[in-house]
C-alpha cells in the first residue's frame, strides 16, 4: 500500500500531469455526451485539420492566403460532388446487382458443395456437409437482415445526410480561412502551465498529421489502381471491390486478408477455375504486395512507428468502441496513447530509486 501511495504522489503530484488528464478525461466525455448531437463540426474540424496542409504548402509558395484556402476549398467540394453523384450512385448500382446475384452464387455453391462426398467420402459425409450448408444458410439470412436494417437507417437518416452536406462544407470553410483566429481564441481558455500537453500535442501533430493524410492518399491510389486493374481484366463489379480493396487498408495486416475473399468469390462465380480467376487473384496480389512494400514505405517512413501487436490491439479496442471510426482513427489514437507514454515524467522516479538505493 506504501508503494503505491509513493507512486500515487510521485506521479499525480505535478500540476501538468493533472491538466493533461484533465484534457483526456474532457475530452473523452465531451465525444460521449456531445458526439452524435456536433457531428458536422466534429467532421469538419477532421477535415480542414487534413486540408489545412495543403493551404499553408501553398501559402508557403507565396499562393495569398485567401485564394489557398479557396483553391483547397474548391477541390474539396469538386471532390465531395463527384462522390456523392459520380462514385456514390456506380456503388450503389452495383451492389444491388451483387445482391440480386447472391442467391445464383449460393445455388452454385450448393450444387459444388454436394459434389464434395462423391470426390471425397474420406474427408467429409453427407450429414457433415447437410449441417454445414445448414449453418451457411442460417449467416447469409442474417447477413441479409442485417442490410435490410441497415438500408432502412439509411433511409431514416437522409435527413441528417442533408444536414451533413450543408453544414460540413461551411464550417470547413470558416475553419481554414479563420484557422488562425480560431487558434488564439481557444489558447485563451487554456492555463497557462501546460508544457506537457504542448509536448504531446506537438508529437502528436506531427505523427497523425502526416498519418490520416497518408493513408487518405493510400486509400486513393489503392482504390483507383484496383479499379483499373479490375476493369481491364473484365471483373464485374470492378467499382465496388476496387472500393473495398481500397478500404481495406484501413486494417494493416487483417484488412486485405479479409477482402480477398469477396474478390475471390466474384472471380470464381464469373470465370470458374481457369486464367481468368487466376490473373485476377495474381493481380490482387500483386497490388497488395506493393501497397505493403512500396507505397507504406514511401508515405509512412517517418511515422507511426508502432509495433504490429500494438496497432492490432488498437484496432481491437478502438473499433469495438466506436466502429468504423474507431478503425479508421485506431492508428492515431494508438499514436496519443504512445506520446503520452513517451511524454509522461520520469524524473521523480529515475531520482527516487538511487536515493533509495542510497539508504539501503
Amino acid at each position: 500500500m506504501n508503494q503505491f501511495t509513493r507512486w500515487f504522489q510521485r506521479n499525480f503530484s505535478n500540476p501538468e500531469v493533472i491538466i493533461l488528464l484533465s484534457f483526456l478525461v474532457g475530452g473523452v466525455l465531451f465525444f460521449y455526451f456531445f458526439g452524435k448531437m456536433l457531428a458536422p463540426a466534429i467532421a469538419a474540424v477532421v477535415i480542414s485539420y487534413l486540408l489545412n496542409g495543403l493551404v499553408s504548402r501553398l501559402t508557403a509558395l507565396g499562393v495569398p492566403s485567401l485564394l489557398s484556402v479557396s483553391m483547397v476549398f474548391l477541390a474539396f467540394v469538386t471532390l465531395l460532388l463527384f462522390m456523392l453523384f459520380g462514385l456514390l450512385p456506380l456503388l450503389t448500382r452495383q451492389l444491388s446487382q451483387l445482391l440480386q446475384q447472391v442467391p445464383i452464387y449460393i445455388s452454385e455453391g450448393q450444387v459444388m458443395l454436394q459434389r464434395l462426398p462423391e470426390l471425397y467420402p474420406e474427408y467429409i459425409t453427407q450429414g457433415q456437409l447437410n449441417e454445414m450448408v445448414s449453418k451457411l444458410g442460417a449467416e447469409f439470412a442474417g447477413t441479409g437482415q442485417t442490410i435490410l436494417a441497415w438500408s432502412l437507417s439509411s433511409v431514416m437518416g437522409l435527413v441528417s445526410l442533408l444536414i451533413f452536406l450543408v453544414l460540413v462544407p461551411i464550417l470547413v470553410f470558416f475553419m481554414l480561412k479563420d484557422r488562425q483566429l480560431i487558434g488564439l481564441w481557444l489558447r485563451t481558455y487554456l492555463p497557462g502551465d501546460r508544457n506537457l500537453v504542448s509536448s504531446v500535442w506537438r508529437e502528436v501533430d506531427g505523427q497523425i498529421g502526416n498519418y490520416v493524410r497518408g493513408k487518405t492518399l493510400e486509400i486513393l491510389l489503392v482504390g483507383l489502381v484496383s479499379y483499373i486493374t479490375f476493369l481491364l481484366l473484365g471483373l464485374q463489379y470492378a467499382a465496388l471491390l476496387a472500393t473495398v480493396v481500397g478500404f481495406s487498408v484501413l486494417i494493416p495486416y487483417i484488412g486485405a486478408a479479409v477482402v480477398t475473399l469477396p474478390v475471390a468469390m466474384v472471380a470464381f462465380f464469373q470465370f470458374g477455375w481457369g486464367w481468368g480467376f487466376g490473373w485476377v487473384i495474381i493481380a490482387y496480389g500483386v497490388i497488395q504486395a506493393l501497397d505493403g512494400n512500396v507505397l507504406v514505405p514511401i508515405l509512412f517512413s517517418e511515422v507511426v512507428n508502432l509495433h504490429p501487436v500494438a496497432i492490432i490491439l488498437a484496432i481491437l479496442v478502438f473499433g469495438g468502441l466506436w466502429g468504423f471510426w474507431g478503425i479508421f482513427f485506431a492508428i492515431p489514437l494508438a499514436t496519443l496513447v504512445n506520446a503520452i507514454l513517451r511524454a509522461w515524467p520520469r524524473e521523480a522516479s529515475a531520482e527516487a530509486e538511487p536515493a533509495q538505493q542510497e539508504q539501503g
